[in-house]
Formats: C-alpha cells, sequence, structure tokens
C-alpha cells in the first residue's frame, strides 16, 4: 500500500445512523492498537464527565475509556478474513463487528444505559491472489478451429472485490505466442480466464506447450502470484458438454439427513460414445462446501453430504463442471446457489451479565440493600439463533422475587433483545440475605422451545458498625534483646458487620520515634517486633493500632498499645574514660585518695550493680565499691619510683555477669623533700687565684644537684656570706663564682665565700657549701694553706675571713727561713729528710695510728720558737725522748667541746680528716713525701642551719661535701679517704737492727725539730704534694 493510500485510510472513521437507529462505525482491518474509531460521549451527545462507559460487548478487539466513553482498537488486530461473521460472507456484502455498551450516570445513581452499534470492518489488501496448483493443465484437441476458448482454472483472493483478482495476464514461448492468447471474462462480478487457440494444433509436431499464468488483484499496490499453465494438444473432440441453464438455484432444510437430494444439474453433448458420455464435478469448491455437498458424477445430483445447519451456513455457492469422456475431453460449467432454510432448532438463548457497576462472579449478583428502587442488577440477552417467527422470543422472571425484566434498547431485534434486571422493592440485608432469580425465555415457534437461566443475587450488608477492640489498652512485657519477628502480643476487634463488612484490617498508627519498630499482622492483629528493642535506649513505648473492616466506606477502631521493655544483662559496665591518669603528691600517708573513677552499667536492676576490683592486686591500692574512690595502701616516695600502673575490673551482677578493664596510671608528683646535694667543690678544698687576676675572670664553679625534680630541682646560687670587700660574683644560675674587682695588696690571703645552694621550691629548700679562695702569687708551703683551711672549718660563718697580713708576712718570713736553712744544711738536710721519712713510713706501717694521741694545744698557731729542750739531745741516760702521752678520752671530748663540735648522730655523718700536729709557719720540707698513716677523724652531721647554732658552717655541709675534687693548676689535690682504724696493741718487738734504725730516725727527728721543725708525718706528706704541679691542695 502506498504513502497515499495509508494516509487516505488509516485512522478512517465514519459515523453513520442505521434503519435502526443503532450506531454504525466504519474502520479498516488491521489498525494498530489504542486507533480510535469512535466517542460515545460526543457521537450521543453526553457529557465526558459524571459517566462510566463500560464495554459489554466486542472484546478483545476492542476497548472503551470509561470517562469519554471513546473506542479504541486492542492489542488483537482486527482481520475481517478472520472474523468469525466474516467468513462465510459472499462476495460484496460488508462485515460488521457489533458491540455494546453500558452508559451509568455516576451522579444521579441511576440505572445504566445500554448503547448497542456496529463497526463496519473495511476491506484492506492484505491477502495475495492464489491459484488452486502451481501448475495447471488443460487439454486441446488438435482440430480446434482458431478463435476456440477454453477455460482455465480461476485464481482465488480472500479479500473483498474491489482487492480481489482483477485480472490475469498470459506470458508464452516463441514457440505458442502464435499459437495461444487469453480472453478474460467476467461472470457475477468474477473474472475468468480463458485460453484463446490463434493457430493450428498438430499433436504430432508437439503434444503439448508450457505457458505462465499470472493472477493481479485490484488494491494499490497490487498483489499478484503465477502459474505454470500447461497445455496438452490431444485428438479431436468436436462438441463441448452444454448445461440446460447457465446458473441452478435450490434450497434446502437445515438438519436434512445426509444423502438427501438437493438439486440435478443436467448437460447434453452431441458428440457419440466417450467423446459424449459427461460426468458431473464441483469445481473448485471452497469450504465448507465440500463437506456437506456431493455430486452424483453421472447423473449431477448434488447430496447433502454433512450436517446442514443454517445458524452456520445461510448459502452455498459454487461452479459444477460438465466434461465429456474424449480422448480430449471438453467441458463446461455451471453456477449453483443453495440456501440453506431454517427449522426451529435452537431454544432460546438466556444471557446474564453485569451491567455499570454491578459485577458478576461465577452466577452471582452483589447489591447493597440501601440501592434505590429500580436499580438495574444484570443485563439479559435473550437470543435465538433460529430465523423468523422461530426466533421471536418471549421472556419473564419466574417466581415472586422483587426483581423485573425492562427492555435496554429500542434497536433491538426479533431474535435478539436485551433487558434490565432491576429492583422493584426495596431489598433488606436482614429480612432477605439473597434471591434465586429465574429468567425464562420462549420462542414462537411450533413447537416452541424455551430456555431458562437463573442469577443468584444476594443482598450486601451496608457497613454501618465500625470494629471495636476488648479491651481498649493492651499493656505486656517484653524483654529486650529479642529475635526479629518475634511475637509481643495479639490484639482482637470484632465487627457487628458481617461479610467485608466484618472483615478486618489491623494496622499500627505509629509516630516517627517508632517507625519500624513494630509490625502488625493484618488479618490475625498479632503484633511482632521488627527488630531488636533495646532497653537502654528506650524501656516503653506507646502506640495505637486500628482495625478497619473491608467495607467499601470503611469503618474503623482503635486502642492503645503499651510496651513495657524489661532489662536484660547485654551490656558490659563501662568506664566514662577509656584509661586513667592521676597525680598525687609523694609523701601522702598511706589510705589517702589517689583518685575517682567512674563506671556505668546501662542495664538495669542487678544487672547494673557494679563491684569494682584492682588488678593485679599488688596491695598498694585499693577501690572504694560505690564511690569510685582509688586509695593508696602505701606513702608514695617519688624517688623510688615515680609511677603506678594497674587495671581496674569491673564487674556486673547480672546472670551470667559482665565485666570490662581500665588502665589506670598514678604519676607521683614531687614534693620538695630532698635539699640540694653540692657535688664540687669540697668543703676543704681552695683554690688559688692570682693578686693579678682582672675583674669578670674565673675563680670557681659551684656544682650541685636535686633528687626532687621540676621547679623542686631547679638551683639558685647565691653568695651569703665571706664577701666583705665584694670582691666576688656568682652566677645565681649555674654557680660560676667570678672576681668581681680588682685585688689589692690588702686581698692577699685566705678568703672563705659562703655559697648557698637554694631550690625553687615551696618551701625551698637550700644547703650551704664553702668555697676558699687562696689569693697568693704561688703556694710555697701547702700545709700553711690547708692549716688556714681548717682553721676556716671550725670558724663560725658570721666572721668573715677575707685575707691575712700577718699571714703574708709569716710566708715571706718562712721562705727567707727556707731558703736560709737550705744553705746551711744543704744536702745534709735532704739526706736527713729522706731517712727520717723512710724510718716514719716503715714505722707507721707496722705500728698504725695511735688514737687519742696528744697533739700540740695551739692547734692552728705557728711555733714561733721551738721547746728549748728540743735541741735533737739525747736524755741523761741516752734515751731518746719520749713521744707525746696520747690523749684520754676525757681530754679528747674536751677538745671537742672547746671546739663546738655538734657530734649528735656521728654515725651517719660524713668524716672530715683534720691533721693536728703541723705548724703554719713551719718549713715544709715534708711535702715531697706523703705519709700513708690516718688522721685523727672528726665527724660532722649536715644539719638545717639554724641561728642558734655558732657553728653552722659546718653543721650546712651536705654529706657529698667530703667528696674530694681533682683538679689542674688551681684545683685542690685531696687525699685518700681513711676509715678510722684503731690503735693495733699486741705488737711483735722489734728486732736490735730495727730498734737501732728508729733510735737513728728518732735523733735525727730531734735535729729538725732543733732548728724550728715541728712537723708531723703528714706535714711531710703534704709538703711534698705542694711540690706537684698544681698548687691547689685539699685538706684531710
Amino acid at each position: 500500500m502506498n504513502i497515499k493510500a495509508t494516509l487516505l485510510w488509516t485512522l478512517l472513521v465514519l459515523r453513520c445512523g442505521a434503519a435502526d437507529g443503532s450506531i454504525l462505525y466504519r474502520v479498516q482491518e488491521e489498525q494498530p492498537p489504542n486507533t480510535l474509531i469512535g466517542s460515545l460521549a460526543a457521537d450521543q451527545g453526553l457529557p465526558d464527565s459524571g459517566h462510566l462507559y463500560k464495554l459489554e460487548v466486542g472484546s478483545p478487539y476492542l476497548r472503551v475509556d470509561g470517562k469519554t466513553g471513546d473506542i479504541f482498537t486492542t492489542e488483537v488486530p482486527i482481520d475481517r478474513e478472520a472474523l468469525r461473521d466474516c467468513r462465510t460472507l459472499l462476495k460484496g456484502k460488508p462485515c460488521y463487528l457489533e458491540f455494546e455498551v453500558s452508559v451509568t450516570d455516576l451522579i444521579q445513581n441511576q440505572s445504566p444505559r445500554l448503547i448497542e452499534g456496529r463497526i463496519e470492518v473495511q476491506d484492506i489488501n492484505d491477502n495475495t491472489p492464489q491459484f488452486l496448483s502451481s501448475v495447471l493443465t488443460i487439454s486441446v484437441p488438435e482440430n480446434t478451429h482458431m478463435g476456440a476458448l477454453f477455460s482455465i482454472p480461476v485464481a482465488t483472493d480472500k479479500d473483498s472485490e474491489r482487492n480481489g483478482v482483477a485480472d490475469y495476464a498470459l506470458a508464452a514461448g516463441p514457440d505458442a505466442t502464435t499459437l495461444f492468447g487469453l480472453q478474460v471474462a467476467e461472470d457475477r462480478g468474477e473474472k475468468l480466464p480463458q485460453l484463446i487457440v490463434l493457430g493450428p494444433l498438430d499433436r504430432e509436431a508437439k503434444d503439448s506447450y508450457d505457458l505462465t499464468i499470472k493472477a493481479v488483484d485490484g488494491g494499490h499496490p497490487q498483489r499478484y502470484s503465477s502459474a505454470l499453465l500447461r497445455v496438452v494438444v490431444t485428438d479431436a473432440n468436436d462438441n463441448t458438454p452444454k448445461f440446460e441453464r447457465s446458473s441452478y438455484e435450490a434450497e434446502v432444510q437445515e438438519k436434512s439427513p445426509v444423502g438427501h437430494s438437493v438439486l440435478q444439474v443436467k448437460a447434453n453433448d452431441y458428440d457419440m460414445g466417450p467423446n459424449g458420455e459427461i460426468e458431473y464435478t464441483l469445481h473448485q469448491a471452497l469450504d465448507p462446501v465440500p463437506k456437506v455437498l456431493r455430486i452424483d458424477r453421472s447423473t449431477g445430483i448434488i447430496y447433502v453430504k454433512g450436517p446442514l445447519d443454517r445458524e452456520e451456513i445461510e448459502s452455498l455457492s459454487f461452479y459444477v463442471v460438465a466434461r465429456d469422456k474424449g480422448p480430449q475431453p471438453k467441458s463446461s460449467k455451471a453456477f449453483v446457489t443453495i440456501e440453506v432454510s431454517d427449522q426451529n432448532d435452537n431454544a432460546p438463548t438466556v444471557e446474564i451479565r453485569g451491567i455499570g457497576l454491578v459485577t458478576h462472579s461465577d452466577g452471582v449478583a452483589n447489591i447493597s440493600e440501601d440501592m434505590p428502587v429500580g436499580t438495574a442488577v444484570a443485563l439479559v440477552q435473550v437470543s435465538d439463533r433460529d430465523k423468523g417467527e422461530n426466533a421471536v422470543v418471549t421472556c419473564v422472571v419466574a417466581g415472586d422475587v422483587p426483581f423485573q425484566l425492562r427492555p435496554a434498547s429500542d434497536s433491538s431485534s426479533d431474535n435478539k433483545r436485551k433487558y434490565f434486571l432491576q429492583t422493584t422493592t426495596p431489598l433488606d440485608y436482614e429480612r432477605v440475605r439473597e434471591y434465586r432469580v429465574a429468567i425464562v425465555a420462549v420462542d414462537s415457534g411450533n413447537p416452541a422451545l424455551s430456555s431458562t437461566n437463573s442469577l443468584k443475587v444476594q443482598v450486601m450488608d451496608v457497613n454501618d458498625n465500625s470494629p471495636i477492640f476488648s479491651p481498649t489498652r493492651f499493656e505486656v512485657d517484653f524483654a529486650e534483646e529479642n529475635q526479629p519477628g518475634e511475637r509481643v502480643l495479639n490484639v482482637i476487634a470484632v465487627d457487628a458487620d458481617s461479610g467485608t463488612n466484618a472483615e478486618l484490617i489491623y494496622s499500627i498508627v505509629a509516630d516517627s520515634s517508632i517507625k519500624g519498630l513494630f509490625e502488625i499482622d493484618p488479618n490475625s492483629g498479632e503484633v511482632r517486633a521488627r527488630s531488636p528493642l533495646d532497653r537502654e535506649q528506650r524501656e516503653h513505648y506507646e502506640f495505637r493500632v486500628t482495625a478497619a473492616d473491608k467495607g467499601s466506606t470503611s469503618h474503623k477502631g482503635t486502642a492503645t498499645v503499651v510496651i513495657r521493655v524489661l532489662d536484660r544483662n547485654d551490656n558490659d559496665p563501662k568506664f566514662m574514660l577509656s584509661g586513667y591518669s592521676f597525680s598525687v603528691l609523694e609523701n601522702m600517708p598511706p589510705l589517702s585518695p589517689v583518685g575517682m573513677v567512674t563506671v556505668m552499667d546501662v542495664d538495669k536492676g542487678e544487672n547494673a550493680h557494679v563491684h569494682l576490683s584492682v588488678e593485679p592486686d599488688g596491695g598498694k591500692f585499693v577501690v572504694q565499691n560505690g564511690t569510685g574512690t582509688i586509695l593508696s595502701s602505701i606513702s608514695f616516695d617519688r624517688e623510688k619510683e615515680g609511677s603506678y600502673t594497674f587495671r581496674l575490673k569491673a564487674v556486673d551482677g547480672g546472670d551470667p555477669p559482665r565485666s570490662s578493664y581500665v588502665g589506670v596510671t598514678i604519676n607521683v608528683l614531687d614534693e620538695n623533700d630532698n635539699d640540694p646535694v653540692v657535688t664540687k667543690p669540697a668543703n676543704f678544698s681552695f683554690r688559688r687565684l692570682s693578686p693579678l687576676a682582672t675583674p669578670d675572670s674565673h675563680v670557681e664553679v659551684v656544682e650541685a644537684e636535686d633528687l626532687d625534680s621540676g621547679p623542686n630541682a631547679e638551683l639558685s646560687f647565691s653568695l651569703t656570706g665571706g664577701n666583705p670587700y665584694q670582691l666576688f660574683h656568682i652566677s645565681p644560675t649555674n654557680g660560676e663564682i667570678t672576681l668581681a674587682k680588682e685585688l689589692t695588696r690588702k686581698h692577699g690571703g685566705l678568703h672563705r665565700l659562703v655559697v648557698q645552694v637554694s631550690d625553687r621550691g615551696k618551701p625551698a629548700r637550700h644547703t650551704t657549701v664553702l668555697v676558699h679562695i687562696y689569693v697568693n702569687e704561688t703556694i710555697s708551703n701547702v700545709t700553711v694553706v690547708e692549716s688556714l683551711v681548717g682553721h676556716s672549718i671550725y670558724t663560725p660563718l658570721d666572721r668573715d675571713i677575707a685575707g691575712d697580713p700577718d699571714n703574708g708576712f709569716a710566708a715571706q718570713r718562712s721562705n727567707i727561713l727556707f731558703g736560709s736553712l737550705a744553705g746551711i744544711a744543704g744536702v745534709v738536710m735532704l739526706i736527713l729528710a729522706v731517712v727520717f721519712i723512710r724510718h716514719r713510713i716503715h714505722r707507721e706501717t707496722k705500728s698504725g695510728y695511735q688514737a687519742g694521741k696528744k697533739e700540740s694545744k695551739d692547734l692552728y698557731a705557728p711555733n714561733k720558737q721551738a721547746p728549748k729542750n728540743s735541741k735533737g739531745k739525747r736524755g741523761k741516760k741516752g734515751k731518746p725522748s719520749k713521744s707525746p702521752k696520747p690523749l684520754g678520752e676525757e681530754e679528747e671530748v674536751s677538745l671537742q667541746k672547746s671546739l663546738k663540735f655538734n657530734l649528735d648522730g656521728v654515725s651517719d655523718s660524713p668524716r672530715i680528716h683534720l691533721p693536728l700536729t703541723y705548724s703554719p709557719g713551719s718549713p715544709d720540707i715534708g711535702r715531697h713525701y706523703r705519709s700513708n698513716s690516718p688522721l685523727p677523724s672528726i665527724q660532722l652531721q649536715a644539719q638545717s642551719p639554724s641561728a642558734s647554732q655558732k657553728h653552722q658552717a659546718v653543721q650546712d655541709l651536705p654529706a657529698t661535701n667530703t667528696f674530694v675534687g681533682t683538679g689542674g693548676d688551681d684545683n685542690s689535690t685531696g687525699s685518700d679517704h681513711y676509715s678510722d682504724y684503731s690503735y693495733k696493741t699486741g705488737q711483735s718487738k722489734y728486732n736490735t737492727k730495727q730498734k737501732k734504725k728508729e733510735e737513728e730516725e728518732e735523733e735525727e727527728e730531734e735535729e729538725a725539730e732543733s732548728l724550728g721543725f715541728s712537723l708531723s708525718a703528714d706535714v711531710w706528706r703534704r709538703g711534698a704534694a705542694a711540690e706537684r704541679p698544681g698548687e691547689t691542695v685539699e685538706g684531710c
């Protein structure tokens, strides 16, 4: 089909008013889905709102829009050739598709109106002409005269006449073009192809010819098909059979028995013998002709072959061919029409179906009891397939029921009538709940036939009752940590109505806070928890449930559901922090609180009762249950242990119990409980300072440490005494002592600086150290300086020691004396010194130190003149002079008291060794030697300074001040520390040689004393030490 034709026919819909007042539409077949066929609202003048249009007849080819009444095609195409009512139509007759639409006024609530109509399905050229066979054979005698015609089997086309076979064409080869031609005749609108003989035929020369016949329809575009036409040349047969009439018509009653003769056709042939014997056949008869009729091949009588039903086949049309039996048979054909007459063999049909809003299911119609009188319950269609009087039907409602029939359409025919089955009185559900309505239909045949159909009408209860819960408040206890979908409770409501009005649907009316937590079975009312509940998040839920019936106008009832969530031990005790760290001061008394922890258990009851314990339980800490307070069982000493780490365990009272742990760290804060300790210099050391030193020259550095930490260990240095001339300055931060101003002659000698080292604690703690500075060019006699330092140790701190003019003169005199002695004595003194020292070393090695030996009364004053009796001579008996008598215990105690020493706690005090036998002014000949003899020990104990104590300088000295520093040129060189040795008694007697040697040494010593030397072995040792490089000497 070309584009022009498509535009011409697609969506072509025409409306025509039929003679019976019904609606008629026209539409081409094979239209796509949703093609608009017609609009009932517009065509019938009905409004397009407030009405309900429903297709009653016409499915599955049609659909109707419920609001507008527009009729559309569906997915099932309308095929004219496949429609049941169009398959047996004679050519030229239109094809109709009937439809029915009910229209219900929704505003007025009136009974439906039925609209009937037909759709003329117009043919399109969708079928191709077809020959019965692809090879067609006809026989032509060889003596046929030119111009003779022979019938060619026709082609058929399922389309209508316009699109049916319109023409034929013949194609021949070069050898047949001059012998055969084609002529197309027309009979009753049918095209009949005929073969024309154009030239002489000679069977002996050629006995057959193959031609091509083509059939073309009249559609646009045209459709065609071809077949092979084989012409067989036979011997001569002069005459063709000829029917007495060109067409025959007959009538046969339906239900005629098989073998009943309907009609006889007769043809004559004037030939003789087989050429004149005629045989009859049905020519190209289409279904259903071959199924219901047969023809006697010899007599031409047509018999009933199969059952005839006028309701299926109203007429039969076909050709009968008469053919002689000659070697080259000739034939002719006649057209036969047989009408099937009606018999009253069909009882009326009563069809009951829903109408409008009333639907039927399994022969049951439901109608509400409150519907008004005249409400249509069903559409009743009564029809009879018979014809004429046999199809005139009378229809009534049997029995005493409140229903009647009312004609539904004015256009009904005699054999098809439609009625509304409507109510005549109000219906009462409480009185009669259902009716069985029987409809009887009787036709007018003789004898009359009837049929009955019934409809069960159920009166629907009006939904005038609401569901009621009993009770209206449901309370339930439900444990937390439930499984999803676990049942909580069942709620039940009842409805006094019946049917769907009493069928309830349960639902939950929940706010956003509980949405999704609970669900209810809509049919049973079982409330379930959709997810696990957590009492710690929420322990009380309250919501409403509703029960709604299934009535058309639903009624609802409500109830309240209260769910109390019971606790389970599903939570561990939880500390507020992931770890605790507390800081406490040291020296706190035991059982002091050191911190507090907070532990919570969001469970309830015993599940939330928490017990705390310390792990590992080392006995150092305990924890109070209830308050979470951590107590110490010990007193802290930061210097011993600065922090403690342990775990707290929290166990709840659930079954089984749950527990958790937390780490605890106790940091011990420092308390200022340690005095600074001076590590350098020692109290008994000294530093030589040249008189030529310039201001800001480095003199000494005081070094100290504090076992505390933080500010308690930050030290500051200050000069608290011994600096009357402001010669020295000490750095408060690093303890460096520097010269503040130039030195003068009067500044020569020993200076004692009292340095106080303090920490920054609150209250601050301090210690005191003595720094001795000897101002001189050189140190010619270390013993002299050491005696000065020793004297300084026992001098009260409130007295300044800052240079000594006499000390310089004595040193000068000592130097002159030493030079004179060196010149006079010479080598003899050196020898005597060597002999004397060796003798002393040997004797002291054997006998050791004699505790309590009496010393010179003047411990510190230089010997101005040697004793007169010390002349180096023996006694009258030639015996060596006696050694001084050792001091007794009482004398030693009195000496200590005269020095005002505080000897309390001697056992813990550092030991300070002081030389008690040397004279500061004596020549230091013994400095070249070192004595290993221990010296008397006096023990001092450091105490806090007190204004009431006279010798606070010594009492302030810490234990570490006994440490001996090592120095360079100006650093003091200390002696070894010696413990106190007791006097060893019971020594073996000297032999003669030893005794003689001792006597010689004693004589040498007496001679040295006669020269003014009052020296002890220790002085000789210090003299030797002074000769070493470095002029700073530590007294001990």
